[in-house]
């Protein structure tokens, strides 16, 4: 778990600083005075200045959900998308410590709510992306079949055998 928590830091990091990177040359730009070179020189040097403190933030977010979500399956024993959400919640009040008690309980909230959809979309993405159960398999019938044979509709299956003669019996 050391190297995800690194692993994890480096991907945070690099995710905060391009995004960011992007977004405060776009401000720069859009804030400078009129002219195309006084435009590009202010989205440099915004992505300049701002850009590595997005990362830095980024990255201690990141570090610390790691943290988290690697003590989290250590106590627990199992790896769930409960330990995500708990660290988010954890992240996110942690993190926001310093501006006082309702705050923290604010961002916490945020953090767990944040992580809970970010679980569920995942969770509805792998059932939807996944094989039907067997089951199920039954009712499709093959795609490249000919329009006369029903396309996708489940064949009647018999309910009663269609011979008279009684079953076999499984001693025999």
């Amino acid at each position: 778990c050391p190297w995800r928590i690194v692993d994890d830091v480096g991907g945070a990091f690099s995710m905060g600083a391009v995004g960011g990177g992007i977004f405060h040359l776009l401000k720069g730009s859009y804030n400078a005075p009129k002219g195309l070179s006084s435009r590009a020189r202010g989205g440099v040097t915004a992505l300049q200045a701002r850009s590595p403190v997005l990362g830095g933030q980024f990255a201690v977010w990141g570090g610390l959900f790691a943290c988290c979500d690697c003590s989290l399956t250590a106590m627990r024993q199992k790896e769930d998308p409960w330990n995500s959400i708990i660290s988010g919640t954890v992240t996110g009040g942690i993190l926001a410590a310093r501006a006082g008690p309702k705050h923290m309980v604010t961002s916490a909230l945020v953090g767990g709510v944040l992580l809970a959809l970010i679980e569920g979309m995942g969770i509805m993405f792998t059932k939807m992306m996944s094989e039907p159960p067997p089951h199920m398999q039954h009712m499709q019938q093959d795609p490249t079949a000919p329009p006369t044979s029903g396309g996708y509709m489940p064949t009647a299956t018999p309910i009663a055998p269609s011979s008279t003669t009684p079953p076999a019996s499984p001693t025999e």
